[in-house]
């Protein structure tokens, strides 16, 4: 816990909550953000502040989205509004596009909220520079695992196209409190403006890319069942014996164009 947290606090297992103590963890964190006067910074789940205090040493202004109305009303308190806009509610909803230029997320996550915090922060990536975050480790390994990897999926495709992902170190349970069950890891996310195959669709996309997966032991030819049979496989540079976990974000991409361009020509 910060010197400067702004008060003591029992950690919410319905919040997932685990707050950073380590201040050499914190320091590499910072460092590794670099933040500079004119950055816009938000922090999802401040908590007791171990981030949000050094962080502000650097940026005259910050924000920060907590879920936890006590910890909410404790951080308004101790920071003034000049220096900290608090916003109370679920980082899931939260609308980047309303700061109205593009921000640096950062955030200890808890895990319970982070696969589904990232696929919202993938639909907003044009408003976003970049993100630092601290994960589960398993959930890092699954983000940056390329096609044949065991960790290889959903996450893996559907991240990776948006982001430039680079997991950056990893952290022990030892430097959270209440210290969790698993290891940790930071990780960046810089987005791709101009992804080298660009999705017709983003619904057809992400529809199929979850699909697959959830038949990830398949072959492609059962696990694009009611999307591509034999022939649109093969049209689309993919062979139908592969499985999913061995075809690459690009392959992906065509494969779901295909089916965007298919359905488009039969409405």
């Amino acid at each position: 816990m910060s010197e400067a947290s702004p008060r003591v606090h029992i950690p919410r297992k319905r919040f997932g909550q685990h707050f950073l103590s380590d201040a050499g963890v914190i320091r590499e964190i910072v460092g590794s953000i670099a933040p500079c006067e004119s950055d816009l910074v938000v922090e999802i789940g401040p908590g007791l502040g171990a981030l949000t205090q050094p962080l502000m040493s650097l940026v005259p202004k910050m924000h920060a989205v907590e879920i936890d109305r006590d910890i909410a009303a404790a951080l308004r308190d101790f920071y003034p509004i000049e220096r900290l806009v608090v916003h109370e509610g679920d980082a899931l909803d939260f609308d980047f596009a309303f700061l109205g230029r593009p921000v640096r997320v950062v955030g200890n996550l808890p895990y319970n909220i982070s696969t589904p915090f990232l696929f919202h922060l993938a639909t907003q990536s044009r408003h976003v520079q970049d993100g630092h975050f601290m994960l589960q480790k398993e959930v890092v390994d699954r983000m940056v695992a390329i096609a044949g990897d065991p960790a290889y999926g959903r996450l893996s495709v559907m991240l990776q196209y948006r982001f430039s992902i680079e997991k950056l170190f990893e952290v022990g349970p030892g430097s959270f409190r209440p210290p969790p069950k698993v290891q940790s890891a930071v990780i960046r996310l810089l987005p791709i403006s101009q992804p080298r195959a660009v999705v017709k669709d983003e619904h057809v996309f992400a529809r199929l890319v979850a699909h697959a997966f959830s038949r990830r032991r398949k072959m492609l030819k059962n696990a694009f069942e009611d999307y591509l049979d034999q022939d649109a496989i093969l049209s689309v540079g993919l062979d139908p014996e592969a499985r999913p976990e061995t075809i690459d974000v690009e392959g992906f991409v065509r494969a779901a164009n295909h089916v965007a361009t298919a359905r488009g020509a039969a409405e």
